[in-house]
């Protein structure tokens, strides 16, 4: 225990004192960076940084983008830009409207973009006419009370490699002692109360203050990725005060020693947690890099795309010949995480041999801000395969994960073997003919399969058109196409142990329309492989993933990251869109259990268009 800890009682003086230089170390980064001498803005050498203490940060109020104050425009700093400046008037007749589809009293200032809500994320969000408004798709969902009215667990966060806070993980248990904002004082200003970890769920936790004992009636989630969780003897070392709520300060008539009595022998959090915090939401993107990423329009190809905005290491990537909307919204973009298996460094396509559209600089002000091209090393490093002796082979057979139904795993054929491992797979039956549908995947990839898996593990096989079930073998259906099976040992199924089960509930990415991320429950384990079921929604929409995916998240990752969580569809739930006709007389939106997707019926000036924002990997 002595590891996974700090005892209170026998190191709150050296954790005080640490604590203190910590906080004095990194209150003179800050102070230096508001004066232009470390700004990561201003350094073209350094990654963009990433603070959880939004108080040395100023926030654009026409883009939402966050800053160093020095960076600003104007004297009074309240804008990232001078078109920033000069659109914000133009901004005013919209927030208007935003604010009377929200059912609010129109207000004169700016909206702030959905994605920007918080200073981790790194830059402005352009979604104009087709992003929910505001965080309000989510209002009123709590993950604490939904994990209870099911009785459902959630995936811990040491189960995704790739989530801030992963490694120091192993430090948070049930039992530990820390102060947290106090909401029960009844005092104008914050005061925080000591408070016990009684249930983990991702990064949420289920706090109980001291003074309550065996009552529960106050019992409280809370995510610990936020600022205001810390360890036992922050509130000392930075002159805060610890009150009892209201509800039990009469019950003790010497706090002192109550305290000192429960503390004895007590684990609180690491005196490094934020600091690690603060790290583990530093990425090697910015805003301005440029990429190449799988052309959502044609997916046998890629487009170089900027990076436009970066939340929790997701990117908001705009294509370069993106075209502009009459409101200046770009028409074509693309959401992934930088270690997707989707985008690349710039030259990637060139040096494998993959398809690349040749595209030319849009006018959007992202393009306005190029940075520099990508390299290799930012991008995660795949498991390295011999290309050398048996290799994958044109015309063998596997299985895959069909990337326009991710539910689905299709016997499949390889169409070209790339350099440094890569592949481009169709599936067989429902090919056009032009290769324009086929996919690129890497030999390690969890979604290409030996045949035969499907059968060993009881998941059924997508068969081409004219197969049947009953009768289908792989032995016959290889002799009638006269090709052989890729070899066994060629693919990546490795299981060493995920800790992932059944009914876990986390957050997942709807790879159908990558921008959502869904509270999602795991359906089934099979090996490496995941099937997500997107809570709400038909079983026709489960997906298939890796258990090391960058696209699932512990729960509480989009309220610790800022992103906007998308949940479950309940009786009544409608996600209100805003129309991007000109004349917003009249709007209304519907979701279609063919997409999943709101379609979008525009009914201005009497008209009747109906305008549908399905991602175009849905097969229709």
């Amino acid at each position: 225990m002595k590891e996974k800890g700090v005892a209170v009682t026998q190191d709150l003086d050296a954790m005080e004192e640490e604590n203190g230089e910590e906080e004095e170390e990194y209150n003179e980064q800050m102070h230096s960076d508001e004066e232009g001498v470390t700004s990561p803005t201003s350094d073209p050498h350094s990654a963009y940084n990433v603070s959880c203490l939004p108080l040395f940060l100023v926030v654009c109020e026409m883009c939402g983008v966050s800053g160093t104050r020095g960076t600003f425009y104007s004297r009074t700093k309240r804008f990232c830009s001078l078109s920033c400046s000069r659109s914000f008037s133009s901004s005013s007749k919209k927030s208007s409207i935003l604010a009377r589809l929200q059912g609010k009293s129109p207000i004169r200032k700016a909206h702030t973009p959905q994605y920007c809500s918080t200073p981790h994320a790194q830059g402005p969000d352009y979604y104009q006419g087709v992003s929910a408004v505001g965080q309000d798709a989510s209002a009123g969902f709590d993950w604490g009370s939904y994990l209870e009215k099911h009785g459902s667990l959630a995936a811990p966060v040491s189960c995704f490699h790739h989530a801030p806070l992963c490694v120091q993980w192993e430090d948070i248990e049930v039992g530990l002692q820390v102060e947290v904002l106090n909401t029960h004082a009844g005092l104008p200003t914050k005061v925080y109360w000591i408070a016990a970890i009684l249930q983990l769920a991702g990064y949420k936790a289920l706090l109980r203050y001291e003074g309550f004992e065996e009552d529960d009636s106050h019992d409280f989630w809370c995510n610990l990725g936020t600022a205001e969780v810390h360890p036992i003897g922050w509130c000392a070392v930075n002159s805060k005060l610890l009150v009892p709520p209201q509800a039990v300060h009469k019950c003790k008539t010497d706090w002192k020693s109550y305290l000192m009595k429960r503390l004895v022998g007590a684990f609180t959090l690491p005196v490094d947690f934020h600091v690690k915090m603060a790290d583990s939401l530093k990425y090697p993107f910015r805003q301005g890099v440029r990429v190449e990423v799988v052309d959502r329009s044609l997916v046998s190809r890629t487009r170089r795309a900027v990076v436009d905005t970066v939340i929790g290491g997701r990117l908001r990537l705009i294509y370069e010949d993106a075209g502009l909307g009459p409101s200046g919204e770009v028409l074509s973009d693309f959401w992934c995480h930088m270690w997707s298996p989707l985008v690349h460094p710039i030259n990637w396509s060139s040096r494998v041999g993959h398809l690349i559209k040749e595209t030319d600089m849009s006018s959007h002000p992202t393009f306005h801000k190029v940075f520099c091209d990508s390299v290799p090393r930012q991008f995660k490093k795949l498991r390295t395969v011999y290309m050398e002796g048996v290799f994958f082979e044109e015309g063998m057979k596997l299985e895959a994960i069909d990337p326009l139904n991710l539910g689905n795993i299709c016997v499949a054929s390889v169409r070209k073997v790339l350099l440094d491992g890569y592949l481009m797979v169709s599936i067989d039956g429902v090919e056009i003919g032009d290769g324009s549908d086929w996919f690129c995947y890497h030999a390690s990839s969890h979604a290409i399969l030996p045949t035969g898996y499907c059968q060993s593990n009881d998941i059924a096989l997508t068969l081409p058109p004219g197969y049947d079930q009953a009768t289908f073998t792989w032995p016959k259906y290889l002799e009638e196409t006269a090709s052989v099976a890729a070899p066994r040992r060629l693919f990546n199924t490795d299981y060493t142990g995920h800790g992932f089960a059944p009914g876990m509930k986390l957050e997942a990415v709807d790879l159908m329309e990558p921008r959502l991320v869904c509270v999602a429950t795991v359906q089934r384990s099979v090996g490496r492989l995941l099937l997500l079921h997107f809570d709400g929604w038909e079983a026709e929409f489960d997906q298939w993933v890796d258990c090391q995916s960058p696209d699932i998240y512990p729960v509480g990752w989009c309220e610790f990251t800022g992103y906007q969580l998308q949940p479950p569809i309940g009786p009544g739930r409608q996600s209100m869109f805003l129309c991007p006709c000109p004349v917003h007389n009249k709007w209304e939106s519907q979701a279609t259990p063919s997409t999943r997707l709101p379609i979008i019926v525009c009914k201005c000036n009497g008209g009747g268009e109906t305008l549908d924002f399905s991602f175009v990997f849905h097969k229709t």
